[in-house]
């Protein structure tokens, strides 16, 4: 089996969730113009996170960090992988049918568990009628990560990272379906007759999720069909190695839970102020953009690259490896969070303000996108260091790290919300981030060598975060002598560009004069 191509594959996994978070942008522009930041929006939001937080859970986190190595290892090993991943399949299948009728019998108290502050309102219901059409994507695309699993672990990204572009084109089509029908103003749940247009728009996006899951597992599923892996439904078997998985996943599932837990925390406090769900949802768009296409390709790409080296006793190719993702990590994302910081202001006004997204609105959703600005770092960070303890098959270490992050989210999302209302919630989320990189980085220093920064990472990372300084300065003084071109409408979009374009030139410029990087070192690694 041929090696892992790991600069490759970041480039392939970034450049199609690059493409797929500029499609989820389109998206939520349009969501923003139609919806705002009102009921009808709120209640979708979290009607689709309901499906999205346990895909995180089952397939995402619990099963595929536990399966993605096993996986891995018997490809490495020559040993009949397909057996394992077509028994991994049915048993996912049987389960997550079950989970998803109890889910939709159960939607009233799901969502008062993510939203207790809808319950006194019209939100409560929408969003118990969206979560029902919207649950059923939790089976599709629970099916479709594993699949994408045992694509990634051949080497093979293309499929799997092109799945999340259809989803937000569904979003899209599904966007201008709604607001070209209308709906019937007698079934507006007392919302008014002006929100007709909404509810409608509402009621297609919600219509839309469970169709945009069985589209990304088809395209998954074929691809993995030409690949040589015929999987198929079938009557689940407990097989010795299931049993393996499941005593694997079972840490890592719990670990998932403390994970979805911190974003309950963010929704329950987020819901007792309004507008405040939507605010975090549009500010956690433009923070998942570099954390997205940094963070996911890390994750993807390294996971099964560390299990293949560690089958194969490659200690010193693993810890290159780590050493090299976790350098371009932060050479990506540090420079992104310091834009995040200094121009929220431009970028959520620019995107986002306009039909019935308010100034207000821009304000707020501005102020929530600096502090999950600071904690980009570390978000990118446990994608990189995650792989350490999961390769090993060691999915209890990071569990009793996510309680201890989940711990501190608690303490500062709920303590502090009535004293600085709902970005307690964000703040919250980043310091949560940064404690898990502290333990998961504290943790590993039992591995030895395998997991140690080597000499060029350190010597470039305080290069790194120089050249994003100066990029910074230069950010703050082009967005003030910029502004009264992104306050105009027919230019905001190329005054934006601009801006965007100066501060990426400005650091990479200054990168180079800091060696911070080196572009040739990239070509190099490109070609290898």
């Amino acid at each position: 089996m041929k090696p892992i191509r790991l600069v490759q594959g970041f480039l392939t996994v970034g450049i199609w969730t690059l493409l797929s978070r500029v499609f989820g942008f389109a998206r939520d522009i349009m969501i923003a113009g139609y919806l705002g930041a009102g009921p009808v929006a709120e209640a979708f939001l979290v009607a689709f996170s309901l499906p999205n937080m346990f895909r995180r859970f089952f397939a995402e986190g619990a099963f595929n960090m536990a399966f993605v190595p096993m996986f891995s290892k018997k490809v490495e090993a020559g040993e009949d992988a397909e057996r394992f991943a077509q028994e991994a399949f049915a048993g996912m299948a049987f389960l997550l049918t079950i989970f998803t009728v109890i889910g939709i019998l159960a939607m009233p108290g799901l969502v008062f568990a993510m939203a207790s502050g809808f319950a006194e309102d019209e939100r409560f219901e929408l969003a118990v009628e969206y979560g029902r059409l919207a649950f059923p994507y939790i089976l599709f695309i629970s099916l479709a990560a594993l699949v994408s699993g045992v694509l990634n672990a051949t080497g093979r990204f293309m499929a799997a990272a092109a799945a999340p572009v259809l989803l937000n084109v569904i979003f899209i089509v599904a966007v201008l379906a709604g607001a070209a029908m209308g709906r019937d103003p007698s079934e507006s749940l007392g919302l008014g007759i002006d929100r007709a247009l909404g509810l409608r728009v509402g009621d297609t996006l919600a219509a839309s999720v469970p169709l945009a899951g069985l589209v990304q597992l088809g395209l998954v599923w074929i691809a993995a069909k030409r690949a040589g892996f015929h999987l198929r439904l079938a009557r689940p078997r407990l097989t010795p190695e299931l049993k393996k998985l499941a005593v694997i996943a079972a840490p890592a599932a719990l670990a998932g839970g403390v994970v979805q837990i911190n974003l309950l925390v963010g929704r329950q406090v987020a819901s007792f102020f309004e507008g405040a769900v939507a605010w975090l949802n549009y500010a956690d768009r433009l923070y998942q953009l570099p954390l997205g296409v940094v963070g996911i390709a890390v994750g993807v790409v390294l996971l099964p690259d560390l299990s293949r080296r560690l089958r194969a006793g490659d200690e010193a190719g693993g810890r290159d490896a780590f050493n090299r993702a976790a350098e371009m990590s932060l050479a990506l994302t540090i420079p992104a969070a310091v834009a995040l910081v200094v121009i929220p202001v431009p970028l959520v006004s620019v995107l986002f303000e306009r039909g019935a997204f308010t100034t207000d609105d821009t304000m707020a959703t501005a102020l929530a996108v600096a502090v999950y600005g600071l904690g980009l770092p570390a978000f990118v960070l446990q994608k990189a260091l995650q792989p350490l303890f999961f390769a090993r098959e060691d999915t209890r270490s990071p569990f009793r790290y996510a309680l201890a992050a989940m711990l501190v989210n608690v303490v500062v999302a709920v303590g502090l919300a009535p004293v600085i209302g709902f970005i307690a919630a964000a703040l919250g989320t980043t310091l949560a981030g940064w404690a898990m990189v502290w333990l998961l980085w504290r943790g590993s220093r039992s591995m030895g060598h395998a997991a140690e920064w080597d000499d060029r990472f350190r010597h470039r990372l305080w290069r790194i975060c120089g050249a994003s300084a100066l990029m910074g300065a230069l950010l703050l003084g082009t967005a003030a002598l910029l502004g009264p071109f992104l306050a105009t409408a027919s230019v905001r979009y190329l005054a934006l560009a601009l801006l965007v374009a100066i501060g990426m030139a400005g650091y990479f410029g200054f990168g180079q004069l800091l060696g911070a990087f080196r572009l040739a070192e990239f070509r190099r690694a490109v070609r290898r």
